[in-house]
C-alpha cells in the first residue's frame, strides 16, 4: 500500500510538473505574440510621420503661390497707374495761362506757345491748340501730325507745356498781315483764350502758310521742325 501511495504521489507530482511546463510554454508564446504589436505600432508611427511631410510640401506649395502675388500686384499697380493718368481731368481754359514768344531771329516765322497750369491741381492737356490768327480767317490753323506725343501731357500744378506755331514762310512775296493778338482754344473746351502777339508791332502772319504742333512737355527737334 505504501509503495502504491508513493507511486501515485510521484505520478501526481510529475503531472503537476508537466502542467507547469505547458503553462510556461504557453506563456512564452503569449509573450512572443504580445511582442508583435510594438513592431506594427512602429510602422504605424512611421506611416503617420509621412503625413506631416506631405503637409509641409503642401505648405511650401502654398508659399510658392503667395510668392507670385507681388508680380500680379505689379501688373495691377501698372494698370492702376495707367487708369490714374487717363482719369486726370482735362485742362480747361480757366486752368492755364497761354503766352506767345518769338522763336529764333528774324524773319520770325515761328512762335512758341506756352500753356502754364495755374489751377493748383494736375490736369491733362490733350491734342493741340486750336489757333485762329485773323478775324478774316475763321479756320483753325492745321496741326502737324508728326509733332503728336506718344501720350497726352499731364501738367502738375505750375508746370508748362509747349506748342510750336508757324505763322509764315518769311518771304517778302507772301500775303502777310499784321497780327497783334490771336485766339486759342483747348481740346474739349470752346472757351476762347486771347493771346497777345509778341513784340510792340505784333507779327506778320500768312494764314495760308500757318501750321501748329501738338502740346508737348518740351519742344523736340525733328518732330517740331516744320
Amino acid at each position: 500500500m505504501t509503495a502504491v501511495f508513493t507511486r501515485s504521489t510521484m505520478l501526481a507530482v510529475a503531472g503537476t510538473a508537466l502542467a507547469l511546463s505547458l503553462t510556461a510554454c504557453q506563456g512564452g508564446e503569449d509573450d512572443n505574440a504580445a511582442a508583435t504589436p510594438p513592431t506594427s505600432a512602429t510602422a504605424t508611427a512611421t506611416g503617420g510621420a509621412s503625413a506631416p511631410a506631405a503637409t509641409a510640401d503642401s505648405a511650401g506649395s502654398t508659399g510658392s503661390g503667395k510668392a507670385s502675388g507681388p508680380a500680379d500686384s505689379g501688373t495691377s499697380d501698372d494698370s492702376n497707374g495707367r487708369q490714374a493718368s487717363t482719369s486726370t481731368p482735362a485742362c480747361a481754359a480757366a486752368d492755364v495761362t497761354v503766352t506767345a514768344a518769338k522763336q529764333d531771329g528774324p524773319p520770325y516765322t515761328h512762335l512758341v506757345l506756352t500753356a502754364k497750369n495755374t489751377s493748383g491741381h494736375s490736369c491733362r492737356l490733350a491734342g493741340f491748340p486750336h489757333v485762329q490768327l485773323l478775324e478774316s480767317h475763321k479756320q483753325d490753323v492745321p496741326a502737324v501730325a508728326k509733332s503728336k506725343p506718344a501720350a497726352p501731357v499731364v501738367l502738375s500744378a505750375g508746370a508748362p507745356a509747349y506748342a510750336l506755331l508757324k505763322v509764315s514762310d518769311g518771304g517778302t512775296d507772301e500775303d502777310n498781315e499784321p497780327v497783334s493778338a490771336f485766339s486759342v482754344t483747348l481740346e474739349g473746351d470752346s472757351t476762347v483764350i486771347a493771346v497777345t502777339a509778341p513784340g510792340s508791332d505784333g507779327i506778320a502772319a500768312d494764314p495760308a502758310q500757318a501750321l501748329v504742333g501738338y502740346w508737348t512737355p518740351e519742344l523736340r527737334n525733328g518732330a517740331d521742325d516744320f
